[in-house]
């Protein structure tokens, strides 16, 4: 079984899952950085399928949550320049075979990440 990759937006200061947060994956190398994928999140706060599963292999990666357009579109954005913009969560998958989820918990003025299931 190929591994994949997923992620989910929750917006905990609405208490309610980010809708239309665009999202972009790099693979991160000694040469820079290559985009591999772009999506955008769904009613539930997913992508309608995993941001990552054709070239899933071991190294290191990024996430790039483009939130300040959703904050601005959710109106709670606050003064500019925003906080937080765009949050960069960078990771390393050590097993080919595995689902990784990488969750972002997003506030106008924080947020959170960790490995899910």
């Amino acid at each position: 079984m190929a591994g994949y990759l997923t992620t989910h937006v929750l917006d905990t200061a609405r208490g309610r899952p980010a809708e239309g947060v665009r999202i972009a994956l790099y693979r991160l190398s000694s040469g820079g950085r290559e985009r591999l994928a772009e999506a955008v999140t769904n009613a539930d706060g997913r992508t309608d399928a995993p941001i990552l599963r054709q070239g899933f292999a071991p190294g290191r990666y990024e996430l790039v949550f483009h939130a300040g357009d959703y904050l601005r579109a959710s109106g709670q954005a606050g003064t500019e320049p925003l906080f937080l913009d765009e949050v960069p969560i960078r990771f390393g998958i050590a097993e080919g075979e595995a689902h990784y989820h990488v969750p972002l918990l997003l506030s106008p003025y924080g947020y959170a990440t960790y490995r899910g299931s």
